[in-house]
């Protein structure tokens, strides 16, 4: 669909919960200097044609401002004319969006889920047993187990995307970039919220435990 099509109701919908869901995150410490960003789906969805408002490159995230996101299309590029620039990790979200039609994603960088990406590394996963978290991911066999997948971080962004197509698990609703961040999505807002903050705790578990282990 056109981003015309978008009804206004859907678009401010969308900038509405990422700049509470920006707030939120800011005041828990999630976006060092500017990093970390922020997408809502708005519209109809298909593989080939959709669009998500992004948080803007260069933000200070503990601020509202008028500049604060933009609307991009299935090929990351502004959905209208603005002087903005998406995010750099924009084709990140465009990836995610086109392999799981999900309707949000966040994107934070906090010590933990970067420890634990550094740890495990040489897996290319990071592995979590029966943590009662797991659940936040519909994920509810007994003592379950799952393995959050870990992908490589270069500062040229399209070769990232690649190991995210190749690595996604579609079971789990994250992938984590090497000593970089997660990425977590949902059906909506509110799903990848809770699914980004399960990760958070269980990325301090995971760590935590293995220095125990020690």
């Amino acid at each position: 669909m056109s981003y015309d099509q978008i009804t206004l109701e859907d678009k401010q919908r969308a900038l509405s919960e990422l700049t509470e869901v920006k707030s939120l995150f800011a005041s828990r410490g999630w976006f060092p200097g500017t990093s970390g960003n922020l997408s809502i789906r708005a519209g109809e969805f298909t593989p080939e044609d959709f669009h998500f408002a992004i948080t803007a490159s260069g933000k200070d995230k503990s601020l509202s401002t008028p500049e604060d996101f933009l609307f991009v299309d299935q090929d990351g590029k502004p959905s209208e004319g603005t002087k903005l620039k998406p995010s750099a990790e924009t084709l990140i979200h465009c990836e995610i969006y086109r392999q799981t039609g999900c309707g949000a994603i966040f994107h934070v960088h906090t010590v933990f889920n970067n420890l634990v990406s550094e740890l495990f590394w040489e897996r290319k996963s990071i592995p979590v047993d029966g943590v009662e978290l797991i659940k936040a991911f519909n994920i509810w066999d007994e003592e379950a187990h799952i393995e959050i997948p870990i992908v490589s971080n270069f500062a040229h962004i399209p070769s990232i995307v690649p190991e995210v197509t190749e690595r996604l698990d579609k079971r789990i609703p994250g992938i984590m970039l090497r000593k970089h961040g997660i990425y977590a999505w949902g059906a909506n807002a509110f799903e990848a919220k809770r699914h980004l903050e399960a990760f958070e705790f269980i990325f301090e578990y995971v760590y935590r435990w293995e220095l125990l282990k020690r």
